[in-house]
């Protein structure tokens, strides 16, 4: 099996400063970051973007840690509304800021030596209907993708519950709307597979394998979104593991628990050795026969189960 590597969210250690926050993930043995662009963790809408990014990537570099860049900032465009603007937004110009600021994540990420860009969907607006919604989504992510293939670094984006685009099989939708362009991936949240998907983590990760370009991890419960620090949630981590190392995934796989930012630091501690420790129990179970659909239209339902 490849070995694993595991990084840590900065959204969940937001109350440390950007260079403390890599050099405590360094010390306890991580192997990578997921850098939030926010306006605490080198801000995308501030000036000298290119040349504090150049900075980040020296220290990345002087630490020995991988990066994948995520968006998923609470609120960085709006200072009144959570993750607004979305690519959903009835207004054209909304909807064209998110895609401006999607198209600058690329552009660090390209800088960082990022493997991935994370993005999600957002939330049907009030009053719009799904196949609307649909629409605005492939037409808003499509200069993305644009700029993501000029830049070569993967757009991967994250079924999210409550969203327009909240499983996997909504991924696919997603993926055959736009023509499967080879830019989109895909970012896999284990918890929301726990959380609302048909098939177990372990199946969802095998399913997933073709298009995997990044993977979030923590605990969770069936049916409630509430991102719980591992070990006090419902998810068999070794199967989990063992799947993504045998699907032969070589991106990182980050602890996501951005509501435990008070206590950032002694969450982190504890993840890294808890990841371990499954991934020693997975590399010693017997292998899986994968029985996944990988996407068959078929065999995968479209449209959201968002419970």
């Amino acid at each position: 099996m490849a070995p694993l590597r595991f990084g840590y969210g900065t959204n969940g250690l937001a109350d440390l400063r950007l260079d403390d926050a890599l050099a405590l993930l360094a010390d306890l043995g991580y192997d990578g970051v997921g850098l939030t662009l926010d306006h605490m963790h080198l801000d995308p809408l501030a000036p000298g973007l290119a040349a504090r990014t150049r900075r980040v990537a020296h220290r990345l570099d002087e630490l020995g840690l991988g990066v994948t860049v995520e968006t998923g900032a609470r609120y960085v465009l709006d200072p009144r509304r959570k993750h607004g603007p979305s690519l959903l937004d009835p207004g054209p110009d909304d909807r064209a800021r998110r895609a401006d600021l999607l198209v600058r994540a690329v552009r660090v990420a390209a800088d960082l030596g990022a493997h991935a860009v994370h993005c999600f969907s957002g939330t049907v607006p009030d009053g719009t209907d799904e196949d609307t919604a649909w629409k605005r989504l492939a037409e808003t992510l499509t200069p993305v993708l644009d700029a993501a293939a000029g830049a070569g670094v993967p757009l991967a984006v994250e079924p999210e519950p409550g969203h327009l685009l909240a499983t996997l099989a909504d991924f696919h939708h997603l993926r055959r709307t736009l023509g499967d362009p080879e830019p989109l991936g895909l970012t896999l949240d284990i918890g929301h597979c726990q959380c609302l998907e048909p098939l177990p983590p372990a199946d969802c990760v095998r399913e997933a394998a073709p298009w995997l370009r990044h993977v979030q991890i923590e605990d969770m419960r069936r049916g409630v979104h509430e991102h719980l620090p591992l070990g006090d949630g419902e998810i068999d981590f070794p199967p989990v593991l063992a799947a993504l190392a045998t699907t032969g995934y070589q991106g990182l796989t980050v602890v996501e628990l951005p509501r435990h930012s008070h206590a950032g630091p002694r969450f982190a501690a504890h993840s890294l050795p808890f990841l371990r420790r499954a991934a020693r129990l997975a590399a010693s179970a017997a292998p899986v026969v994968p029985v996944p659909s990988h996407g068959d239209p078929s065999v995968t339902p479209e449209g959201s189960s968002t419970p």
